[in-house]
């Protein structure tokens, strides 16, 4: 198995079945975690002195509070698939979030390093208003992005986004990568991509690669895989029948999206 791939773990005591940090994926600023609740389950998820987090809501029904932050019932949809967006709540580094379960619930916890000499964002509660949906592409390569916390929102590092591929189409495609701070021509993010397929049994591919091929590594995803993308190009495939769902958590030394086609590929937008 490649090593920039981790399949889900059966839930921990605390229902988690992702844990992505600094630390174990080897970079600087994106962690990632998974956690599944049970209708009455009541979690206490902190940011951390140094940390934002965003908690986004997968799929389910919750009550959620912090130190400034009140919203009861709030969720939308029970899957990811659903064609509609998610509810999420922002805080800031030194804030703790309780999550009530009142249904059965899947939950992403995004995290990044907070700058130290930038003005703390206040907790704030992202609905699905907020979310900015378009359709990307053209013929098969045409997905459905929904950014949770991008451009339509700030934060200090953290970037969220989730795509929608449909059954034998592509996205991130053409190839294209973020992994060299050299603005404003490209900026430098790591990123992770939760994976989700429609049905569940099914499978999808992704490939991370650089130019000297010094990373090449070509990995099946299936149901709750997370892939790992330090650099490189990182498109990605979905087999004729299964939908494709994706979670994007990118963070880096500023908080600029600009990405650089594959220049052997680029002629595919470029007509």
């Amino acid at each position: 198995m490649s090593y920039l791939h981790r399949k889900p773990q059966l839930p921990d005591a605390s229902g988690r079945i992702q844990h992505i940090t600094p630390e174990n994926a080897g970079w600087r600023y994106v962690g990632f975690e998974v956690v599944l609740l049970k209708a009455g389950d009541s979690r206490q998820f902190a940011s951390g002195a140094e940390q934002e987090l965003c908690a986004v809501l997968l799929s389910g029904r919750v009550n959620v509070s912090s130190a400034t932050l009140q919203a009861d019932n709030i969720g939308e949809r029970m899957s990811v698939f659903a064609g509609i967006a998610p509810y999420a709540v922002y805080l800031p580094a030194g804030d703790t979030l309780t999550v009530t379960a009142l249904t059965d619930v899947e939950l992403a916890l995004c995290r990044a390093p907070v700058d130290a000499a930038a003005t703390p964002l206040p907790a704030r509660l992202i609905t699905p208003a907020d979310c900015a949906r378009e359709s990307r592409g053209q013929g098969t390569n045409t997905r459905q992005v929904c950014n949770i916390l991008f451009g339509n929102l700030p934060a200090q590092r953290l970037l969220i986004t989730e795509v929608i591929t449909p059954p034998g189409h592509w996205s991130s495609y053409p190839p294209h990568k973020h992994d060299t701070d050299a603005l404003p021509a490209e900026s430098a993010l790591e990123e992770t991509y939760y994976h989700k397929l429609n049905p569940v049994q099914g499978f999808a591919f992704q490939r991370v690669y650089t130019d000297d091929r010094r990373i090449d590594e070509t990995i099946s995803v299936e149901h709750n895989s997370v892939v790992l993308v330090p650099e490189g190009y990182h498109p990605v495939g979905a087999p004729h029948g299964y939908e494709l769902y994706y979670l994007n958590v990118m963070a880096g030394p500023s908080r600029n999206w600009v990405f650089h086609n594959d220049p052997q590929h680029a002629w595919i937008v470029q007509k």
